[in-house]
């Protein structure tokens, strides 16, 4: 039960994390939009139980609905990224030849540029970000890896005797992908993508940190640029959201693990005998 414990506790905080996105405007205590500028940086107290910021909203509110935009920014990151990795990573790895190597040349490249820099550009050029905007700029490379994972899977695969039966029935390519390769390497595809939706929270913040955010929505990064500018006065300010993104991120590398261990039982048999 003790080592289920990190398992389940991860579980809860992914599924609370959610529910407060999905739920935000029934459980959120004011408006997104309520501004109270008599009452700003009013420590916590009855009435904001994680007190107000610079314009006089309430704390509390604001991480609610900043974890609307935390929840987008993720699983369409991920979405996006698997969507696109996958779909490239098949095809290079099955067919291979110059599609293959012009593929892993290019993941090469991006890989070895810092995708939140890339970011950074898109963002910058676009002026006003929205979370498409923010989506699409952080998808530009992380859908590299996903697209190495998927390819190495598939050359180890196709070798296999099943595959070699469904070619030797005459099953066309089409099919021997998405019937017979594509089921059989989804397993570490998702784990890769609960670890990637910690990522793009990560990089989201940081983003909205440095003032390239989704503009015109809650940001738990931009709750922590106000928090640095005003700790001395309103440490509040600072650690609420960073609380809240150290839970999230802990939640889903746990959740993470979890998943890591159900599909590869022998990492949980070693785990399980330390």
């Amino acid at each position: 039960m003790s080592q289920r414990l990190p398992y389940w506790l991860g579980g809860g905080l992914v599924l609370t994390f959610f529910v407060l996105a999905w739920l935000a405007p029934q459980l959120a205590p004011y408006p997104a939009d309520h501004i109270d500028l008599v009452a700003a940086l009013r420590p916590p107290s009855a009435a904001h139980w994680l007190g107000t910021d610079e314009d006089g909203a309430d704390v509390l509110s604001q991480i609610i609905y900043g974890s609307r935009v935390a929840a987008q920014v993720g699983l369409g990151v991920v979405g996006l990224c698997a969507l696109l990795g996958v779909s490239l990573g098949a095809i290079s790895g099955y067919y291979g030849g110059l599609i293959d190597e012009i593929l892993m040349r290019l993941i090469d490249v991006l890989m070895a540029f810092p995708g939140i820099l890339l970011a950074i550009l898109i963002i910058a050029i676009t002026r006003e970000p929205s979370i498409s905007a923010v989506i699409l700029a952080l998808s530009l490379t992380g859908w590299a890896g996903y697209a190495r994972l998927v390819r190495g899977q598939i050359l180890s695969l196709k070798t296999r005797p099943f595959i070699t039966a469904a070619r030797a029935m005459g099953a066309p390519d089409y099919w021997i992908l998405t019937r017979h390769l594509l089921p059989n390497v989804m397993a570490p595809v998702i784990v890769q993508a609960t670890f990637g939706i910690a990522s793009a929270i990560l990089a989201e913040a940081s983003l909205s940190f440095l003032g390239l955010g989704p503009s015109g929505a809650p940001s738990w990064g931009a709750l922590l640029d106000q928090g640095a500018r005003y700790f001395l006065i309103s440490p509040h300010l600072a650690i609420a959201p960073g609380v809240a993104i150290g839970l999230v991120v802990l939640g889903v590398n746990l959740l993470g693990d979890a998943l890591r261990d159900a599909y590869d039982p022998r990492r949980a048999e070693d785990t399980a005998s330390r």
